[in-house]
């Protein structure tokens, strides 16, 4: 589909703006000066630039939603998603493991997505209907049909007070159940791609914005797996709790993820 070049097209702009400044001397602000932890640099915004040029001369009708610097209604018609740089940290600390995220919604529903780390020429690419590749290969979540033989991602949000407390106690509860490990990447839109291509057998996060799973999502989804909010519900266009998972291990991880998390909106 014609929206699926555009999103890569976009996707090859921002990164190689990421490339050119990965591992060297960067220009760095504080989103806010209560939480010296979270992150923008002058590559953010110049990858932002850069995507969003493509985006605009491509499909100059389309509205857009980023972190950054467009805050379209979720609700329009022709809706691009964008996350120019999603893994700021590990981009900013040289860690390889970061990703231009790329979504297309239309009436809501998610159309297209590319998920693309240009440190690892990884790309997640996923079309409603048509399957989810990875590096154009068919990608498939895993089989497990228990805690006790999968691997779990998880992801933190910047808050460092009740809600890291009732991840942590989330955590506690997943090794009780003997999971294999835990994996925390740092980069909400990869450790989708890990559930869909089955080295994850679930993952979650007790806040995230819609740019963060926005192509994420459809990639779980074509890939056969499963994606809800903590409390099972439908993933809203929005700020959001979310669970991914390969899909016969949802209702397990949901009784864990959702027990704390009511928990943390009840105190």
């Amino acid at each position: 589909m014609r929206e699926m070049g555009v999103a890569r097209e976009a996707a090859r702009a921002a990164a190689r703006v990421l490339m050119e400044h990965f591992r060297g001397d960067l220009m760095v602000r504080h989103k806010d000066a209560n939480r010296t932890y979270d992150l923008v640099s002058e590559a953010d915004l110049a990858s932002e630039r850069a995507l969003v040029e493509v985006l605009r001369d491509s499909c100059p009708e389309h509205a857009i939603l980023s972190e950054e610097s467009h805050h379209a209604e979720a609700s329009s018609e022709h809706l691009w998603i964008v996350d120019p740089l999603d893994g700021t940290n590990n981009y900013l600390h040289g860690i390889p493991h970061f990703a231009v995220s790329i979504a297309y919604y239309r009436h809501g529903e998610p159309t297209c997505g590319v998920i693309y780390n240009p440190a690892r020429e990884d790309w997640y690419e996923s079309t409603r209907g048509e399957g989810a590749f990875h590096n154009g290969q068919p990608a498939r979540v895993a089989e497990h049909t228990a805690l006790d033989k999968a691997l779990v991602g998880v992801g933190f949000y910047y808050d460092r007070g009740a809600m890291m407390e009732a991840t942590l106690a989330a955590i506690r509860d997943l090794f009780r159940h003997h999971i294999h490990g835990l994996r925390r990447m740092g980069t909400a839109s990869l450790d989708l791609a890990q559930v869909g291509t089955g080295l994850f057998g679930g993952f979650f996060e007790y806040e995230l914005s819609a740019w963060d799973f926005a192509a994420g999502r459809l990639f779980v989804e074509e890939a056969g797996g499963k994606i809800t909010d903590c409390l099972g519900q439908p993933l809203p266009l929005a700020r959001s709790s979310l669970l991914a998972s390969n899909g016969t291990l949802h209702a397990d991880l949901l009784k864990i993820v959702r027990q704390h998390y009511e928990s943390l909106h009840s105190a």
